[in-house]
């Protein structure tokens, strides 16, 4: 009996083929394996009972990193042989093979990393097919070394033995490489003159005294110092220009991570997986880290080691370090040597960086635990490329090009939706060069040529001025809230309608408004604004965004007039406050908007938290933060004709606080009153559409708090709730609902310029 067989999914450099090859010796069957375009392909011949057994192991017992799609097995002429072999890779034809992200170390090569007996003993490029760098890698398919940034590395007799032996866990694992072949670790100052020493013991030496190191990682650097140093981890701030946004901590092991924050089993299996992103946790109140690592946050984001070089540093320090991006503070981070000292010389004292190049760059990933289950905010390193699964398949190829802020892009072909790695808000011309790069490279790996372009509805975005530069292609304009919706529906698997509710910070509206506080009748080609908070002026417009006070005036002159109780946000603002206040009223450059975002930092500014900021949500994560998660009071809101008035919340907020409440129960009653009035007008919109489920998306539901309290009070009204866990809620996940609304909406399309 002989069958061809067809694999497709994540199965080329996760070891899929020496699997095969072991599974069809140990049969006794002969045929061969290997790599193509389209995946793996499969040549199998032997007794019926034992190639029947093959089949059934494919799936049951492939190797850890595979994910496997789809197996197709036809029938053919037995034509006979000897042995089973693995062939090279076909590179001809239409691309449609996957490609996996990169794995952590696995305990395999970390065992060998740490015995004295071993050629690989503490090496940091130590890998197998198990776990080691991939899409960061990659230039081209299929998956083979001279396709990847390892090309430059011939193999020693060693390595190369191991590669060709189909008995050795390197059989055929690209990156292959030991301290006489491969990539090598330089040491050195700010100036890049070569420091002596051993090398790790060397930067161990260099943290311990205070110093910033730059580290060069899988997809770009990072900058590290102690994270108990205070001095040090407030002059890394000070050096970034970064001064609130909290500094992620890099721990050895779960244990270490359970001495700095909660750990539930979902955080245990999300920090000791094989994508180790960062996870946003619990602090303990005695956790022994820098009061400058997270200032004024009960959270701490927590990593482990996912990289051999990781693994020898955390040991030889021997305690935790903070590990964030190595850029300036709203600039991508630095991936490339040159451009890596260039622009961290200012910042890092050292530099440890490697001659392994990296492909493409690639931000930590970060993820939280929610309701039993990951729910990710950044999708990027160890997730990325790997596609989300569409249920239902496109009928052409799409490009979607997301948002503003956070921008990721979506290629799409058939069933396969290829979210990017995290771009960054797209404001400057490195960021918008990392995005056009990122798409030429995801086209190139996947071979999809877009013909259909879906785009954010705000004409001034260039996410939305790349789409329209764009020739010989469909375009779609994409409403920014109806996107979010969608992409909670794509995220669940679901087609819709439901009541969707997009809460975020801003998005363009179909009446040329700017809208954030939507209630939507939605499905994955339409919808309706059925339900909004009332809109208020932002007065000064993108001012607003950057002073909450601005906010807060908005609305105490909208609910108190003239007769502004005396406040202290009206004290800190006054020099300002009248000339505002007019701007307000006269709408100049004031626009209206209906933002839930908004509404949040304006409680924040009235309760003394944050009269500016300085990074996205600042204000609306420490309101967070300051809330009493054990008050039950709520504050009503009316609703009206479609319209939530949100001032009724700064009101009754304004009232406690005038008559002496304390301002964490304030915080509390008014993330209270928002999941009320959420749940509320969900509850008066499923009685005229009969709808009852309810998805939520918006970065306004990133809020632990808010997002709980909502899912609680929604399911205690009888609702099915969905939210997000494969992609971000925030503008993260705007490219993969634009992608599946052009998918289900051609109608709507018109041809490029």
């Amino acid at each position: 009996m002989r069958r061809d067989v067809r694999v497709e999914g994540v199965v080329q450099g996760v070891g899929f083929r020496p699997f095969v090859h072991s599974l069809a010796t140990r049969l006794g069957l002969t045929g061969r394996v290997g790599n193509d375009l389209n995946g793996v392909f499969i040549e199998v011949e032997g007794p019926p009972p034992r190639v029947a057994d093959f089949l059934a192991a494919l799936r049951r017992d492939a190797p850890p990193l595979a994910e496997i799609e789809k197996v197709t097995a036809t029938a053919a002429e037995p034509v006979g042989g000897n042995g089973f072999t693995i062939v090279h890779s076909e590179a001809a034809g239409s691309r449609r093979t996957l490609v996996a992200a990169d794995g952590a170390t696995c305990d395999d090569c970390l065992r060998e990393l740490a015995d004295p007996a071993d050629r690989r003993f503490g090496y940091p490029f130590i890998n197998c097919t198990n776990c080691g760098p991939r899409f960061t890698i990659v230039r081209d398919v299929p998956y083979d070394r001279p396709f990847t940034t390892m090309a430059g590395f011939s193999m020693c007799p060693a390595c190369a033995a191991e590669y060709h032996d189909p008995a050795d866990r390197r059989f055929h694992a690209q990156p292959v490489c030991c301290p006489a072949c491969g990539p090598r670790l330089r040491l050195t100052d700010g100036a890049g003159i070569s420091l002596t020493g051993e090398v790790i013991e060397a930067c161990a030496g260099l943290l311990r005294a205070g110093r910033v190191l730059a580290i060069k990682g899988l997809g770009g650097y990072h900058l590290a110092v102690l994270a108990a140093d205070q001095t040090a981890t407030a002059g890394l701030r000070a050096r970034k220009h970064r001064e609130d946004k909290p500094f992620a901590v890099m721990v050895s092991d779960v244990d270490a991570a359970r001495r700095l924050c909660v750990v539930d089993p979902v955080a245990a299996a999300a920090l000791a997986g094989r994508r180790r992103p960062i996870v946003l946790l619990p602090r303990l109140a005695d956790a022994p880290v820098a009061p400058a690592v997270a200032p004024g946050n009960r959270s701490l984001g927590v990593l482990l080691p996912y990289t051999p070089l990781h693994h020898l540093l955390l040991a030889a320090v021997a305690e935790p370090i903070v590990l964030t991006s190595g850029n300036v503070s709203d600039e991508p981070i630095a991936y490339r040597d040159s451009d890596a000292f260039a622009r961290l010389a200012g910042i890092a004292d050292a530099f440890l960086s490697h001659d392994r190049p990296i492909h493409i760059r690639t931000d930590d990933s970060v993820v939280r635990p929610f309701r039993g289950r990951e729910s990710v905010l950044r999708r990027s390193r160890g997730y990325v490329p790997e596609p989300v699964p569409l249920r239902w398949p496109a009928p052409r190829p799409i490009l979607a090009c997301g948002a503003e802020l956070k921008n990721t892009f979506c290629l799409v072909q058939d069933r396969h939706a290829f979210v990017s790695h995290h771009i960054g808000d797209l404001e400057n011309y490195e960021t918008l060069r990392s995005f056009v790069d990122g798409i030429e490279h995801f086209a190139r790996l996947f071979d999809i040529i877009p013909e259909l372009v879906a785009h954010d509805l705000h004409p001034e975005y260039l996410s939305t001025k790349h789409a329209k530069e764009m020739t010989g292609v469909d375009l779609i304009g994409v409403q920014h809230h109806h996107a979010h919706i969608a992409s909670c529906l794509a995220d669940n698997g679901e087609p819709g309608p439901v009541l969707g509710v997009a809460f975020d910070g801003l998005g363009y509206g179909t009446d040329g408004t700017i809208w954030g506080g939507e209630f939507l009748r939605a499905d994955l080609a339409s919808f309706d604004r059925l339900a909004h908070l009332a809109p208020v002026p932002m007065p000064g417009g993108t001012a607003a965004i950057r002073a909450p006070w601005r906010m807060a005036l908005s609305y105490l002159d909208g609910i108190y007039g003239d007769a502004l109780p005396d406040l202290d946000v009206l004290r800190r603002n006054g020099s300002q406050w009248s000339q505002v206040a007019a701007l307000a009223r006269a709408g100049l450059n004031s626009p209206a908007t209906s933002s839930a975002g908004r509404l949040f930092d304006a409680l924040s500014a009235i309760l003394g938290l944050r009269d500016t900021i300085n990074y996205e949500g600042q204000a609306a994560i420490e309101l967070e933060q300051h809330a009493d998660p054990t008050e039950p009071g709520s504050y009503p809101a009316t609703l009206s004709a479609g319209v939530v008035t949100a001032a009724d919340l700064i009101h009754a907020a304004v009232e406690d606080l005038r008559s002496g409440i304390p301002t964490p129960v304030i915080a509390a009653r008014f993330h209270n009153g928002v999941a009320d009035l959420i749940t509320r007008t969900c509850e008066a919109l499923r009685a005229s559409t009969a709808l009852s489920t309810v998805a939520l998306s918006g970065g306004v539901f990133q809020n632990l708090l808010l997002s709980g309290r909502t899912v609680n009070r929604l399911h205690a009204a009888g609702f099915r709730v969905l939210t997000h866990h494969r992609v971000p809620t925030n503008d993260g996940g705007i490219s993969l609902g634009q992608a599946a609304i052009a998918a289900h909406a051609p109608s709507r399309c018109v041809p490029s310029q």
